[in-house]
């Protein structure tokens, strides 16, 4: 395990991170992949580090829009850092990073991008709120009223999984008009 505080390797941890993850993420997805799930770095030092490293341009920031929050990127200069320093993260780290990411980057792809809600209305049925985000647009944007809140729950737990290919449907139909 990394040492605590040590804001060098921190700043080498998530700029490794970065590269493997291989897309841009927002600061939840990085403090959930590296603090929550991980404890490879603590929650303040990955605040701080992120930071630091936006400030010295290893990072960069796609800002937020209407529908969306801001995500961050590995900059080229990020990856010469990372290339001349990557032996000072230690083996069995990188490892052990590479691994976490391999199994889990569709996973935390879908839920940046697929976000599902739902509520109960004043009538007792439910809505649920399914969204397909992208970095620059709101994607898809559907409201399905339901009457019971299992329904609403299930929905919402197969969003992710579903959520491609309800778009590509619905894209099919409208555009090819198969009505």
């Amino acid at each position: 395990m990394p040492i605590k505080g040590d804001t060098f390797l921190n700043k080498l941890i998530l700029l490794f991170v970065f590269d493997k993850m291989e897309i841009p993420m927002s600061s939840d997805t990085i403090e959930e992949i590296c603090w929550q799930q991980n404890d490879w770095i603590s929650f303040m030092d990955c605040k701080t580090t992120l930071s630091n490293l936006l400030d010295a341009k290893f990072i960069y920031e796609i800002p937020p829009t209407n529908n969306t929050k801001a995500f961050y990127s590995i900059t080229p200069k990020g990856r010469v850092c990372l290339a001349d320093f990557y032996t000072n993260i230690p083996k069995s780290l990188r490892e052990n990073i590479a691994n976490y990411v391999r199994l889990n980057r569709l996973n935390y792809r879908r839920k940046q991008e697929y976000i599902a809600d739902y509520y109960r209305n004043a009538d007792g049925t439910y809505t649920v709120h399914l969204k397909i985000l992208t970095l620059s647009c709101l994607q898809l944007d559907l409201k399905i009223q339901v009457p019971t809140r299992q329904i609403a729950k299930n929905i919402y737990t197969q969003w992710p999984q579903k959520a491609e290919d309800l778009y590509s449907s619905i894209y099919d139909i409208l555009v090819n008009n198969e009505f």
